[in-house]
């Protein structure tokens, strides 16, 4: 499946712009991810697993990485892809544990993401690229912060890729530096 078809099933079950743009991050993060770990060669596969790790919460949310499952199966992906997007949600809404590299990182970055995103909107630039680890940090340690983003996934997700939790910060808030602007050009035109 090509990235367009993707894109299409993702919008067939998700037109708010929030779960579009948290899509689209995850997508980047992933592909810097992918590249920067070594797995460049497999860089498409992992972007697109970013990319449609959420498929069915906007419409399903009590059936969070369950209903997944049936959606990418009818649109046409195969077992390896189904497992890695329902391991993100392990412990909390999937049984599937993350097993490889891939789904290590996407289990770990996910959350974080929804944080940095939070934290990058407070700022007046509304953008990650004037943001360091330190602000990222503190938003972490505030648990009325972005309340939502478990702190306790994030943390477990950095020892499953046997990473300090600075490290995986560091690493994700250059991710979503890398692929900023290409969110941001994909969001133009949706109502935010």
């Amino acid at each position: 499946m090509d990235r367009q078809q993707a894109v299409e099933t993702l919008k067939k079950y998700n037109t708010v712009p929030f779960h579009i743009r948290h899509a689209y991050t995850v997508e980047g993060v992933m592909r810097w991810y992918a590249n920067e770990l070594g797995f460049g060669d497999e860089a498409d596969f992992w972007a697109t697993v970013g990319l449609m790790h959420d498929v069915d919460f906007e419409m399903w949310p009590e059936e969070h990485c369950q209903k997944a499952q049936e959606l990418l199966r009818e649109a046409g992906f195969d077992e390896r892809f189904i497992h890695a997007v329902c391991s993100h949600g392990f412990g909390l809404c999937s049984d599937v544990e993350p097993e490889h590299q891939m789904e290590k990182v996407l289990f770990a970055a996910d959350e974080l993401t929804g944080l940095i995103w939070a934290a990058a909107k407070m700022r007046p630039s509304k953008s990650v690229m004037d943001m360091d680890v330190s602000s990222v940090k503190k938003k972490f340690k505030d648990k009325k912060f972005a309340a939502g983003c478990s702190r306790d996934v994030i943390k477990d997700g950095a020892e499953r890729l046997g990473w300090s939790l600075e490290e995986l910060l560091e690493k994700t808030l250059e991710a979503m530096k890398s692929c900023e602007s290409s969110v941001n050009e994909q969001m133009e035109g949706l109502e935010e």
